[in-house]
């Protein structure tokens, strides 16, 4: 039997509205296989931590695990980049922060991503103060002591960071500019091995996430100077403030967020942020993240129209400092 044109018409709209439908369905079906999210850091740093506390979680309500794959480099953007690049589909997403979102683009001139324009924010996770600490024998009992330490031997002591462009990086900088100092600077491949070197006395001092050292400080393996918030931490109650020490100006905290590649379609976007913002909320995941010293956001800072407007501001801070200040 001939197939008459307007038979053949109607039977492939028949088969486009299938596919259609069977498109939809599988999106609506989201995720029916496991996530994967990127950390761009070595394990055991802070925002390692982070995403393994708040991806177990999500898995939960995803229904699917959520598998934490860790790829260093490049102060983060090799990661960064990697989910940048990868399918928008909401299987790949990324566990960013201050500087790999914020900071960046003011150190790396030929960053392969735009951190306002390539991604669909998923929302944020957790607020990370920032505390002054030193290797646990260096002579001085206060931050105004160790300023002025620092400005005498600053040819001579050593800063360790995460690596260039990490939050312990760029935090620093902010803080040598304000003691006016240029000390020599050691990157690490992710906090773990900064932090390693920092108890065992191989270098002298590092600015980092409160989530990173709290436990080394309760255990006198280093010294806390300072934390770089308006308040105490309920975590660190003994550490006083950059205020209460001396240094006002000197306030910052880091954060991290989840990100999915520019395009993701909004219903996954939407179900992605759903699972972290019930993730953030849960009174046990909450506690584990403040136990560690976070500053854990409600429902409506932890949404998507939040970060984007975060990263944004965040830019504008960080970038015309770093550009000035970084030798690239």
């Amino acid at each position: 039997m001939t197939m008459t044109k307007r038979q053949g018409l109607t039977a492939a709209a028949a088969i486009g509205a299938i596919l259609a439908l069977g498109a939809g369905s599988a999106q609506a079906q989201f995720p029916n296989k496991p996530v994967t999210m990127v950390v761009p850091f070595a394990a055991g740093g802070p925002t390692d931590v982070v995403a393994r506390i708040v991806g177990e979680h999500m898995s939960k309500t995803l229904g699917q695990p959520v598998i934490i794959e860790n790829v260093a480099g490049a102060g983060g953007t090799t990661g960064i980049t990697r989910v940048a690049k990868s399918t928008p589909d909401g299987y790949t997403i990324a566990m960013g922060h201050m500087g790999t979102h914020g900071a960046a683009p003011g150190l790396y001139p030929n960053i392969a991503y735009n951190p306002q324009t390539d991604f669909a924010p998923i929302g944020l996770a957790a607020g990370t103060p920032i505390v002054i600490v030193t290797r646990k024998d260096l002579p001085v009992k206060n931050l105004q002591e160790f300023i002025a330490w620092a400005q005498k031997n600053e040819k001579t002591i050593n800063n360790a960071n995460a690596g260039s462009g990490s939050v312990s990086h760029i935090t620093c900088v902010l803080l040598h500019e304000m003691m006016k100092i240029d000390p020599n600077q050691i990157p690490y491949r992710g906090t773990g091995p900064a932090l390693t070197d920092l108890v065992s006395g191989k270098v002298d001092y590092m600015c980092d996430q409160i989530v990173s050292v709290s436990s080394q400080v309760k255990g006198d393996a280093i010294k806390a100077l300072a934390i770089a918030t308006p308040a105490r931490s309920p975590s660190l109650p003994d550490v006083p403030t950059t205020k209460e020490a001396g240094l006002p100006a000197f306030e910052v905290s880091a954060w991290n967020a989840v990100f999915a590649p520019k395009g993701t379609p909004a219903d996954v976007v939407a179900k992605l942020s759903d699972a972290l913002t019930k993730a953030v909320t849960d009174p046990a995941t909450k506690k584990k993240l403040e136990d560690l010293g976070g500053v854990v956001p409600d429902a409506k800072g932890a949404s998507p129209e939040a970060l984007a407007a975060l990263v944004k501001s965040e830019n504008d801070r960080w970038i015309p400092l770093l550009k000035a200040k970084v030798k690239q």
